[in-house]
């Protein structure tokens, strides 16, 4: 009973934002930062028994596990960046830039390859959506483009690089929970991966844009900050010393170019202040997890979602489930992957299911849930940067649903394995 009811705050949380929604009329009109304050609100007080430090106690400790905290921080000086770099021009000229180098008929599959290559390089997905967002989201204003179609381009080819990178965070939990290589999960890994995002490119390559804008002449200087970001990033340098880089050339191009240095301070004070609803919402959702996992929300998961398990394609096919729902409670790819690894990893060596294909599959169905998830950072990180709401982007998140259609594809035609020799001693 304990079990069922830690994981009452995400029916909560989930049915606020629906009954809100429909109340409004429209889910674009509901603050997630609300449903997430009464999820909140209702986990703390079905701690009972506790007093109110105690059970206090227990939802800051779900704000202090993991990476949230690294998150907040990543937020903080991306606002700053992109508000300071937009408030001296930087943005403006980077976009006239690229649409005087690209023509807009490429645009669409450019901005794709251009992610998945991105996110390849750095391993992050946030770090890729922080370096493109704002550009891109500048591309679809000047050509009259859809902004969420745009900003969901860039997503897509986010996660695909989460999902492939060596240095990913998903890749090192997928591959040391199932205890196989990197190179082997890779290659696993790219059976499901190539399928989808060539599918996505070629559809990517049927959409042209048109840009009938003119530009006079620019700074091509003010552009610096935004090239630098991206070059850093693609040596792989961590997205925490990237940024401040960013925000120190940010500084140093507007002054030599003429912008006052008190007016980019300002900027750099607003560009915090337009990530606050995002560091709450985050916050939050790290506190709701200690919630679940206190009162055995986690541990009634992997033993529901495991219970009526009998084949292999049975067993691949539950833990897509089961790190879906984790990832749907905790908001975060890395850490679904964790919770559910050790579960993963006994039923693949009970079912005979090769431990590169068990974290390929640990991976892909954490990536796919976090790039449709309105709560996860990385949506509501594009969203901020490019002042829309988080729920428009996931209709247009082609790949995430092309790459859930080709890793169920995969599960269906996976070769049938003889139960191991312990089940048949059993």
């Amino acid at each position: 009973m304990q079990g069922f009811l830690g994981l009452t705050p995400v029916l909560v949380l989930l049915g606020t934002f629906l009954f809100v929604s429909v109340l409004a009329g429209s889910s674009n009109e509901v603050p997630i930062s609300v449903a997430f304050v009464v999820a909140s609100v209702y986990g703390v007080c079905i701690l009972r028994g506790r007093t109110i430090d105690a059970r206090m106690s227990v939802f800051s400790s779900g704000i202090l596990r993991g990476n949230i905290l690294l998150m907040v921080w990543i937020f903080i000086l991306a606002g700053m960046f992109t508000s300071m770099a937009s408030s001296i021009g930087a943005v403006d000229v980077t976009v006239a830039l690229t649409l005087d180098v690209v023509p807009a008929r490429f645009l669409p599959a450019g901005i794709f390859l251009a992610s998945c290559l991105l996110s390849m390089v750095i391993g992050t997905s946030v770090g890729t959506i922080v370096a493109l967002t704002p550009v891109v989201s500048g591309i679809a204003i000047e050509t009259d483009a859809n902004t969420a179609w745009m900003v969901a381009i860039v997503v897509g080819g986010a996660f695909f690089g989460d999902n492939l990178s060596f240095i990913s965070d998903t890749t090192i939990a997928a591959t040391q929970s199932q205890g196989c290589g990197m190179r082997d999960k890779f290659w696993a890994n790219l059976k499901v991966v190539l399928p989808a995002s060539v599918i996505v490119l070629i559809y990517y390559a049927t959409q042209s844009l048109e840009s009938g804008v003119e530009f006079s002449d620019y700074n091509r200087w003010l552009s610096v900050p935004y090239l630098l970001v991206i070059v850093l990033s693609l040596t792989g340098m961590n997205v925490l010393p990237v940024l401040l880089s960013g925000i120190l050339a940010t500084i140093l191009t507007g002054v030599m170019n003429g912008n006052s240095f008190v007016g980019i301070i300002q900027a750099s004070g607003e560009g915090i202040a337009s990530m606050s609803e995002l560091i709450v919402i985050t916050m939050l959702a790290g506190g709701l997890m200690g919630v679940i996992n206190e009162l055995g929300g986690f541990k009634l998961l992997l033993e529901l979602m495991t219970r009526h398990v009998s084949s292999s394609r049975a067993a691949q096919l539950s833990i897509v489930i089961l790190t879906a729902v984790t990832n749907l409670c905790t908001a975060n790819n890395t850490i679904a992957i964790i919770t559910t690894g050790d579960i993963a990893r006994t039923i693949a060596s009970k079912y005979n299911i090769e431990p590169k294909r068990m974290a390929s599959i640990l991976d892909t169905s954490s990536c796919i849930v976090q790039g449709l998830l309105p709560y996860g950072a990385q949506l509501l990180m594009a969203a901020s940067l490019a002042s829309i709401s988080p729920v428009n982007i996931i209709q247009f998140n082609f790949y995430q649903f092309a790459l859930a259609a080709m890793l169920i594809v995969s599960i269906i035609f996976s070769r049938r394995q003889p139960l191991s020799n312990s089940e048949h001693i059993r």
